[in-house]
């Protein structure tokens, strides 16, 4: 027996792989490998770079010290191949193998490659199914079919009937799916948030640092304070301090954001979990158990598991289902190209200053920071929808196409026309009043809707629903906000749309 070429993605860091199974210490070997087309097809924010490499490189450290044979290429290695295709054929030209087996990968670009990979190296190839999500692909697509409206809603229900998590026979606890009406309250002056788990780089981590800080140096972000998990055993320490520290407060406050603190009391595990350091079960199990353990109260834990059992699987299964034409959706045709304060964070919009600011420091923001600030402004001023989808691909550690296409063009852009959203999330600048304090320090009176300051979420947020009335008017959840704009005086009318043209077109001056 020649043995197996088992091939490791930098998003599979998990002993627990369908691509390790089975894998035999005296004949197979694992590959694994940094290589610039994955590094560089978009320019990948330092720190996820680092957080990569770094895990790879610790991952594939464990493996060799219990006894398998690693294959690593490091990016700056001589005869680093460039690709992953072309490191699987230089493996195979050094050894002899009865096939290449590889996990299912989080990119459609990736896997239509990698079907063609048995007729370019001449052996089989073998893509086994990512088992780490509870839902196969073939499930969603059966769910999906046939239903006029895919709702992440109902779609959450029947995974927690699959998996029986915060069920009582086929009846949720409580009584009721989701308590998301709970987890919207703004965050008391008085209310302070635990320091995040932090990690000193070791000699590894250092390695990579300087490494990216000399190989990506045009990338965004600084590399040099570093400080995130890059072990399981770390990460499993992230989701503890989570538990015991911040799982109380999470659910109340989960909408909220504070100028100075993008971490606040949410888990920071994304990171961890979309690179295979964490595994989403047991992940879910330990928010349970804090559940039965009186840990944490049952909004807090049925949010937590809300935004992995419904929101991460679902959007995974809407990608798939929907690739490759997804990339090419664009509802309201919107062209605009980014302005330059995304990339610099200098605007005088506070809001965005805080959260572009936090996405540059940490490359990381919380979900509405995200969407309801950053990706409000992005669909308001009809930004280019292949310019935002690239951006927030880039930017965040914890961000693969898997994920973060569907959230970009479906839920931020509304790109798909509702395939996966019921309305465009738009909202004026008292719902990031409401939320945050970011208004507060902001040069913008949140309180004016045209004239001299007025906050330009106010004028833009109008400005969009008359621009695309066509399309939204019949929506039924937007009726009620067409006929505030009915009632509305022309003159204000007239006022928002000539005050938004203006902006937009001196956006980067915004």
């Amino acid at each position: 027996m020649a043995g197996v070429l088992r091939l490791v993605l930098g998003d599979q860091l998990s002993r627990e792989m369908s691509s390790l199974r089975d894998c035999t210490k005296s004949q197979d070997k694992i590959l694994l490998a940094e290589v610039r087309e994955e590094a560089t097809y978009v320019k990948h924010h330092k720190k996820k770079i680092v957080l990569l490499f770094s895990a790879m490189r610790h991952f594939a450290k464990e493996l060799s010290d219990d006894g398998y044979d690693v294959i690593y290429r490091r990016y700056d290695d001589d005869n680093n191949q460039g690709s992953l295709l072309n490191e699987v054929k230089h493996a195979c030209s050094q050894h002899s193998f009865d096939k290449v087996v590889v996990t299912f990968p989080g990119e459609y670009r990736v896997f239509k490659s990698m079907q063609q990979w048995q007729h370019q190296l001449g052996i089989p190839v073998e893509i086994c199914d990512d088992d780490r999500f509870i839902a196969t692909l073939e499930q969603f697509s059966e769910w999906a079919e046939g239903r006029k409206q895919w709702r992440m809603e109902y779609f959450y229900r029947e995974m927690r009937k699959l998996t029986g998590l915060l069920m009582e026979g086929d009846k949720p606890i409580g009584g009721k799916w989701n308590y998301d009406q709970d987890n919207r309250k703004s965050l008391p002056a008085d209310v302070s948030s635990p320091k995040p788990y932090t990690v000193s780089p070791d000699d590894i981590t250092s390695e990579v640092i300087e490494l990216v800080e000399t190989e990506f140096a045009d990338h965004m972000g600084d590399a040099k304070d570093f400080n995130y998990a890059v072990t399981r055993d770390e990460a499993l320490k992230v989701l503890e301090q989570f538990i015991e520290q911040r799982f109380q407060e999470f659910g109340d406050y989960q909408d909220a954001m504070r100028e100075g603190n993008v971490w606040l009391f949410h888990s920071h595990l994304s990171f961890y979990l979309n690179c295979g350091l964490l595994l989403p079960m047991e992940v879910m199990k330990a928010a349970e158990q804090a559940y039965f353990d009186g840990g944490a109260p049952l909004n807090a834990v049925e949010g937590f598991i809300r935004q992995i059992l419904g929101w991460r699987e679902y959007v995974r299964g809407f990608y798939w289902h929907c690739m490759p034409g997804l990339q090419q959706e664009n509802y309201f045709n919107h062209q605009r190209k980014l302005p330059d304060f995304y990339w610099s964070g200098h605007t005088n919009m506070n809001c965005m200053r805080q959260c572009i600011g936090d996405t540059k420091r940490h490359a990381y923001a919380h979900h509405i920071q995200r969407l309801m600030v950053i990706g409000n402004f992005s669909l308001l001023a009809g930004l280019s929808v292949e310019e935002v989808n690239e951006w927030y691909l880039l930017v965040y550690a914890d961000a693969f196409e898997w994920v973060e296409m569907p959230n970009v063009s479906g839920m931020i852009l509304f790109a798909d026309g509702g395939n996966l959203a019921s309305k465009p999330y738009v909202a004026s600048g008292q719902y990031i009043n409401r939320m945050s304090d970011y208004c507060k320090n902001c040069g913008y009176a949140v309180s004016k809707k045209t004239g001299k300051n007025a906050c330009p979420f106010n004028y833009l947020y109008w400005d969009f629903l008359i621009k695309h009335r066509d399309k939204l008017s019949k929506n039924h959840r937007m009726g009620l906000i067409y006929k505030s704009l009915d009632r509305m005086s022309q003159d204000t009318v007239d006022a928002m749309q000539e005050q938004a043209e203006q902006l937009l077109s001196a956006i980067d001056d915004a």
